[in-house]
């Protein structure tokens, strides 16, 4: 069989902690994320869902590499992220990208989007600028970002818009897996709908695997097929979307699911 494209081996992240001169003695610190052991296969739609606070997020940013964890590690293709050569981690850079809940982080306000998404791709491959500009109109077509989005600065954009132009700047480098961060919350149930279409569309076009983090089981239940609860900087439960999500067995998945509004 082969290896998972990321797994997260008995990984946690803490916050603070050590020793202080004054008062003498210990300070503890916070665990954000407690030995959490995640796998993601190639082409897989993996959901992770649990309130504010519970770690998910602390977790994501592990996976994508923007943030270092305390203790445990990860694997990229089966290899250990700290035995990759330079070449090997600058692909796990490139075929890891994050989409972040609020779209403008991701972009310079001071460039106009065209610009914003050059850049990216200039930081990402070694195309020339002819290339550069094929690859973003073609990516652009595919996300609903055409020409007269391009020419924009960010502070003109809609949030939809802003959502389309973020999904597009992750695409660009062909990564294989995508994360994530709450990609709809800010937005209304249409657009909402409309960004989870194009991003189960995007997933087929490309083969790609994503990390969705989310709060809204409703939304997980969308577009992903394993889910993992994840509740005080642990995993509490995990399994198929179907099987979770109808015969829940922890308290706090339950909790969730009944949190879910219904109509009628």
């Amino acid at each position: 069989m082969s290896e998972p494209l990321l797994a997260l081996e008995a990984v946690s992240k803490t916050y603070g902690g050590g020793y202080r001169l004054w008062p003498f003695g210990h300070r503890a610190g916070f665990t954000a994320v407690a030995g959490v052991d995640l796998v993601i296969e190639s082409g897989a739609a993996v959901g992770l869902v649990g309130e504010s606070g519970s770690g998910k997020t602390t977790l994501a940013r592990i996976a994508a590499g923007l943030l270092p964890a305390s203790a445990g590690g990860l694997r990229w293709c089966g290899r250990a992220l700290m035995q990759l050569s330079r070449a090997e981690r600058a692909e796990y850079r490139r075929g890891v990208q994050y989409i972040f809940q609020n779209p403008m982080t991701a972009l310079n306000p001071h460039r106009r989007v065209g610009a914003a998404l050059d850049d990216t791709l200039q930081g990402l491959t070694r195309m020339d600028r002819a290339r550069r500009r094929a690859r973003i109109e073609e990516i652009g077509a595919q996300t609903g970002v055409g020409a007269a989005l391009l020419g924009r600065f960010p502070h003109q954009l809609s949030g939809g818009q802003a959502q389309r132009v973020a999904i597009a700047r992750a695409l660009l480098g062909a990564p294989r897996l995508v994360i994530l961060d709450e990609p709809v919350s800010a937005l209304d149930v249409s657009l909402q709908a409309q960004i989870l279409n194009l991003l189960a569309d995007l997933r087929a076009r490309h083969g790609l695997a994503y990390l969705f983090i989310s709060h809204d089981l409703a939304v997980m239940e969308r577009l992903c097929e394993q889910i993992h609860v994840m509740q005080a900087g642990r995993i509490v439960e995990s399994g198929p979307r179907d099987v979770l999500l109808r015969r829940p067995e922890a308290p706090y998945t339950r909790r969730l699911l009944a949190a879910v509004p219904r109509i009628g």
